[in-house]
Order: C-alpha cells, then sequence, then structure tokens
C-alpha cells in the first residue's frame, strides 16, 4: 500500500496541521484564564472547615456603633408586629414605642437608611437593624459589600450565632443562635436546621473543588474518582433532605407561620400588587432588592445546582418538556436570590458557572451516567421533601386560624387579619412574593430534567 497517497496535499496537510495548533493553543489559553480566575477558596470567603459559615463569630461592631448593638439585644423577642393585636402583642405595644424612640433619636448615626414599612411598630427598622448589623460586622464590612439592605438568610444563619463552648470550632452542635424576632425556640430551631443544612454542605463544596482541580477528567483514575465523589454526593444530599424534614420536630408548623414568618415578609411578599417599601432618601428606591429571606438565598444549594447542571430557567432543551405550570413560574427567582448572598459568595458561583460541565462529562462516559443521575435524583427527592415540608408549614397554615399565641387569647382584628391573608388575596406566596407551589414545583421538575437516562 501507498501510505503517501493516504495523506494529504500538503497545502491541506498543513492546514490541517495549523488548525489543529491553533485549537490547541486557545484552548490552553483558556484554561490559563480560568486558572487564573481560580483563586483559593479562602478568596471567597469560603472556609475549608465550615464552608459558607464564617468559622468565627463575626465581632461586635467597633465602640462608636454600640447604640445599634444595644438596640438589637433590646429588640430581641421585644417588639410585635404593627398588624398582630393578640394580647401579648399589645402588651409590647408601649415597650415597642420607646424602642423605637430611642432608635429615632439615634438616626443620624445609622449605618443605612432606615426603612418605613408595615404598621405602626417598626418592623422595618428591626430588620433593617438586624441586617446593618451583621452585614457591616467582619473585616471592614467587606463581607456584607453589595449585600442587598434588608434581612437576608446570610443575617439570620450565617452571621447570627456564637459558640456555646468558644474553646470548641463551630460545629452543628457547637452553635447558638443570637438574635430572634419571636423570641420562641422554635425560632431558634428553624436557624438550626438551616445551620446544620449548610454545615453538611461543606463535603459538597470540597468534591466541587476536587472536580475542578483534576488534571484530566477523562483518564481511568479521574473517573474512578468522579464516580466515587458523585455517590459521596448523593449520601450527602440525602443527609441535608433528612435535616431538613427533621425541622418538624423542633420548629411547630402554626408558631413558624403566624409568629416567626410574617418578621421574614419582604417588600414583594404580599404580591406585584401589594404596598411597597419606602427608603426616605434614598434615589431609585423602588429598584432596591427588598424580598425577605430565604432558602433560595442559600450559596451552597445554588453551588450545588450549578455543579449538577439544573436548568432553572428552562434555557436549554431537555425532557420532559417543561409544562404550562413550568413555564409560568419566575424563571429568574434562583439568580435574583443571587443579590442577597455576600458579594464574594456571588463571585465564587459566577465562576463555578464557567468552570468543567459535570453533566457534559457524564454524557459522554458511560461509567459515570448512573452515579451522576443517582446525585440528581437524591436533589430531586431532596426538592420533592421540601415541597411537602412547603405545604405543611405556609400553605396548609395559610388556612389555619391563628388561635392563641402562649395561652393569650386572639382578638377580633387577627381574625380578620386570618380572613383576609386566606380570602380573596390570590395564591399562597413565599416571603419573596413569589406563587410558592408553582416555583417550588418548577424547580423540582427542572432537577428531574438533568437526568440523563429518561
Amino acid at each position: 500500500m501507498d501510505v503517501f497517497n493516504l495523506l494529504p496535499s500538503p497545502p491541506l496537510f498543513f492546514s490541517h496541521f495549523f488548525r489543529l495548533a491553533f485549537s490547541v493553543f486557545h484552548s490552553k489559553v483558556q484554561i490559563r484564564k480560568l486558572l487564573n480566575q481560580r483563586r483559593s477558596p479562602n478568596a471567597y470567603d469560603i472556609s475549608p472547615h465550615t464552608g459558607f459559615f464564617p468559622p468565627e463569630p463575626l465581632p461586635n461592631l467597633p465602640s462608636a456603633f454600640g447604640i445599634w448593638e444595644q438596640a438589637l439585644r433590646d429588640a430581641n423577642g421585644n417588639l410585635s408586629l404593627g398588624e398582630d393585636e393578640s394580647d401579648e402583642a399589645l402588651e409590647k405595644r408601649p415597650y415597642g414605642h420607646t424602642w423605637r424612640a430611642k432608635i429615632d433619636a439615634h438616626r443620624i448615626a445609622s449605618l443605612r437608611p432606615p426603612t418605613v414599612a408595615e404598621g405602626s411598630l417598626c418592623v422595618g427598622m428591626a430588620r433593617e437593624l438586624l441586617c446593618s448589623l451583621d452585614a457591616s460586622k467582619s473585616r471592614g464590612r467587606e463581607v456584607g459589600a453589595g449585600l442587598a439592605p434588608v434581612l437576608t438568610f446570610a443575617d439570620t444563619v450565617l452571621w447570627n450565632w456564637e459558640p456555646i463552648r468558644p474553646d470548641m470550632p463551630l460545629s452543628p452542635e457547637n452553635i447558638r443562635f443570637v438574635n430572634t424576632f419571636s423570641g420562641t425556640d422554635d425560632e431558634k430551631n428553624f436557624y438550626q436546621a438551616s445551620a446544620q443544612a449548610e454545615l453538611r454542605g461543606v463535603e459538597i463544596l470540597r468534591i466541587i473543588d476536587d472536580f475542578n482541580n483534576l488534571p484530566s477528567a477523562s483518564d481511568l483514575t479521574s473517573i474512578s474518582k468522579i464516580s466515587r465523589d458523585l455517590t459521596r454526593l448523593a449520601g450527602v444530599i440525602q443527609d441535608i433532605n433528612e435535616i431538613i424534614t427533621s425541622v418538624r420536630s423542633t420548629c411547630d408548623p402554626h408558631v413558624f407561620y403566624w409568629d416567626i414568618r410574617p418578621w421574614f415578609e419582604g417588600c414583594d411578599a404580599k404580591g406585584p400588587d401589594g404596598p411597597g417599601w419606602i427608603y426616605e432618601g434614598v434615589d431609585d428606591a423602588e429598584n432596591l432588592d427588598l424580598s425577605g429571606p430565604s432558602a433560595g438565598q442559600s450559596s451552597v444549594m445554588h453551588a450545588l445546582d450549578i455543579f449538577l447542571d439544573i436548568d432553572h430557567k428552562l434555557e436549554q432543551r431537555r425532557y420532559p418538556a417543561p409544562s404550562s405550570e413550568n413555564k409560568r413560574a419566575d424563571h429568574g427567582f434562583m439568580d435574583r436570590m443571587r443579590r442577597y448572598m455576600p458579594g464574594k459568595h456571588r463571585d465564587y458561583l459566577d465562576l463555578l458557572s464557567v468552570s468543567r460541565s459535570i453533566r457534559e462529562l457524564a454524557q459522554e462516559t458511560p461509567a459515570l451516567r448512573d452515579p451522576y443521575d443517582n446525585a440528581v435524583m437524591a436533589l430531586k427527592s431532596l426538592r420533592d421533601h421540601h415541597i411537602r415540608i412547603a405545604c405543611l408549614y405556609i400553605v396548609t397554615m395559610s388556612r389555619s386560624i391563628p388561635g392563641s399565641r402562649g395561652g393569650c387569647p386572639v382578638s377580633a382584628m387577627l381574625d380578620r387579619l386570618q380572613a383576609s391573608r386566606v380570602a380573596g388575596n390570590g395564591p399562597v406566596r413565599g416571603t419573596g412574593g413569589n406563587e410558592l407551589s408553582v416555583l417550588l414545583k418548577a424547580g423540582r421538575d427542572a432537577t428531574l430534567r438533568a437526568r440523563l437516562k429518561k
């Protein structure tokens, strides 16, 4: 056989050679750019031991701002919502007026412009105060830079704790939550469950980091490691699922809905036609991010979604096709929730979004398809259970009667409040104003569509 006749002509041969050489060079340049961007997790305020949690409690504000630290301590469990007309709430009114008068007297020293919101008491001020204090602590306010000017998941969970034993490191067993609105153990237990899920998610971040730092993902050794890590990942997701489900034994749904959740409601919690908030003296206040805290602001869950390539925006053609209800959901919700995260956590998620795709690798590698699908289905199961929890704690409770709070009878005003919430006010919404069941089911169905084997 004349081998030389099988080769392309010299011009065509050199054309192929230079095209291949340019492709290899371009790939190396792109990888080098990505590696230059990829800094250590510490650069993104991610601890190797505690993940998105700061490994130590945030320090107190400087003494010049001590009035705000004291105001926050004074507010704990001692204020009531303006819409709450129960006997217990009315008993707190005089203290609330005194507390707000002190705030007004010190307003010139405020770290951020205060809100004017919701009723005769200063629920907006309480939210604002907690956010201002927590987001402004820690290494010269850099953690809170770019954070939405309202209460967030980071405020209530990541930055709202102290160790039970200061001589021991942070762990699920060595954490106590400091600031609450309702003053109830149920609220602390709710934060505790969120914290446990976040801390269990530290292993997720390690798995992601290991994957992205592999020199190659195509050799047999790497494929074997990725397969084992995906199996580990499915187990971690199952653990988080169990943590979320366990909240039922420590946080009463009735207490959550009527005593805790109203404090979390953001500016848009009543839907697009609800009354908004006004930030006095702030230009373009209508463009501020003013939704309430949400589990959708958990950075570790966003990292998991990005890693598994869950398509919440319905940008990719996957099966089964989205239902009409899926199409009606808020496809920008997850991106919007990122704006409520600490800035460096957002930077990490942005980098993760352009990193190596494990889903594409699994599509091309038969040995990874089942481990990848098992991780996806574990996440789908978690979202199934989250829907059930949301139905119990929000949808079902929205049809309940407030009942007595701590043995105190409920006034007619609360009955009217309950009736207005149940009758004629449209769908049940999350604290961020979204139609809850539509949003959660869309997230669950988007997760299912990531599965490779249909």
